[in-house]
């Protein structure tokens, strides 16, 4: 029986699937706490064989912070927008955007940010080129030592490899995030990121003493999490949205049929439509973001979704019905930020925003979710009358309790029918 064990190396747990490829179903999973304090693979090893080996192994991985992403772009409505839509869908942490021409100040800042990667765009094929090339000069004679992901104008991109290969920089070439005004193109630019951070950022934060580490990792978690999610929508044929609240972060997956969003309105969005889409709320957990969570619930009238502060010193992790009111909030606010878009500043206009009234099916994920509180989080989410935004008009809800979807995405690409059954699991 042919089996593969897939591992989801996170910053505070190690999570094992087991999976039988012959039958498309898990066999059996487990967990431990991840040892990034010494060695990450003391923990992999253990997860491994807590479920007892198999015969190939697939790895992602979002310990020591994941992938930290800054975004460089022409014009904020239009390049750097898109190009922060394409650094999420492909399971970075947008650290920081800067639009137009790169100045002291403005590299300054992009330092301060302390970006893994650096992605580069600007200008639509056959348009301006002039900012691009200048950027990719700045950046080289910055020396910020940040592999560089150019994904620009086309005509101007090889001088703009040139300039940053010229003074040592990493850099990578690939498609035009936005080719065409209101195009869109992530798939490139993402497969580039995914190798980006493979070659260079896994060993840099290291994480394991050796190089077996960075063989075995194969995406960010964020990245083969929306993989599944993809996956999951094209085998349903329908809308599906997942929301992942954890400890520090809470993240939100959706994937929509172009013809839902389409329908919602004749407004043409000119930094394009990413129809498979992940946002990371870096404000909104249930143990280090806690915080976060009760402050941005306060500024969204949210707070009787809150349980009582705690009136003495944590002893570990809160119990699953204390956590439950600071997991509905956050996912209820992440839903919010997600389907309204984001603001480049005060009183910008917001952009990136999701019509998911089509959506058919709302997964839930996390630890929160998978003890016991997934249907009170999964149901303040659908009951938020008031967020501003469309609820799902036709949804069902139901908990990745066996934490399928990170597995099935490091499945897609080479084990298609297994990753599809494993996700039939959930419907």
């Amino acid at each position: 029986m042919p089996s593969v064990v897939c591992v989801d190396v996170g910053s505070t747990y190690t999570k094992a699937a087991k999976i039988d490829l012959a039958g498309a179903r898990l066999i059996r999973r487990a967990e431990v706490r991840t040892t990034a304090a010494s060695d990450v693979l003391a923990g992999l090893d253990a997860a491994v064989d807590a479920v007892g080996g198999g015969d190939d192994l697939l790895v992602c991985s979002s310990a020591g912070g994941g992938l930290r992403l800054a975004v460089i772009g022409y014009e904020q409505l239009v390049t750097a927008e898109a190009g922060h839509r394409v650094g999420l869908s492909a399971g970075a942490q947008v650290v920081h955007v800067a639009a137009g021409r790169l100045d002291g100040a403005a590299v300054a800042a992009v330092r301060a940010a302390r970006p893994d990667v650096l992605l580069l765009v600007g200008g639509t094929d056959g348009g301006d080129g002039d900012t691009l090339l200048h950027n990719a000069q700045r950046l080289a004679a910055a020396r910020l030592r940040v592999p560089v992901v150019v994904a620009g104008n086309a005509d101007a991109r090889p001088d703009a490899v040139a300039a940053l290969t010229a003074r040592g920089v990493p850099v990578t070439a690939t498609g035009n995030v936005l080719p065409r005004i209101g195009v869109l193109d992530p798939l490139p630019a993402r497969a580039a990121i995914r190798e980006v951070f493979l070659r260079h950022v896994i060993g840099g934060k290291r994480l394991s003493r050796g190089p077996r580490f960075g063989c075995l990792v194969r995406a960010a978690t964020p990245d083969a999490v929306l993989a599944g999610v993809e996956a999951l929508a094209d085998l349903t044929g329908y809308g599906v949205l997942v929301v992942d609240v954890g400890g520090a972060t809470t993240d939100v997956y959706s994937a929509l049929v172009p013809d839902a969003e389409a329908s919602a309105g004749p407004r043409r969005d000119v930094a394009g439509t990413l129809w498979r889409s992940r946002t990371v709320e870096g404000d909104l957990g249930v143990a280090v973001g806690a915080a976060g969570t009760r402050a941005a619930a306060a500024a969204e009238k949210l707070d009787a979704l809150l349980p009582p502060p705690a009136s003495g010193p944590a002893a570990g992790p809160a119990s699953v019905p204390d956590d439950r009111g600071l997991a509905a909030a956050a996912a209820v606010i992440a839903l919010r930020r997600h389907a309204r878009g984001h603001a480049a500043g005060p009183g910008q206009p917001r952009t990136g925003g999701r019509d998911l009234r089509d959506v058919r099916l709302v997964i839930g994920s996390g630890g929160v979710l998978r003890h016991g509180g997934g249907h009170h989080v999964l149901s303040a989410v659908l009951g938020d009358l008031a967020g501003g935004w469309k609820l799902p008009e036709r949804a069902r809800t139901v908990v990745d309790e066996e934490y399928v979807l990170a597995a099935a995405g490091l499945l897609a690409a080479d084990h298609p029918e297994a990753a599809a059954g494993l996700l039939a699991g959930l419907l």
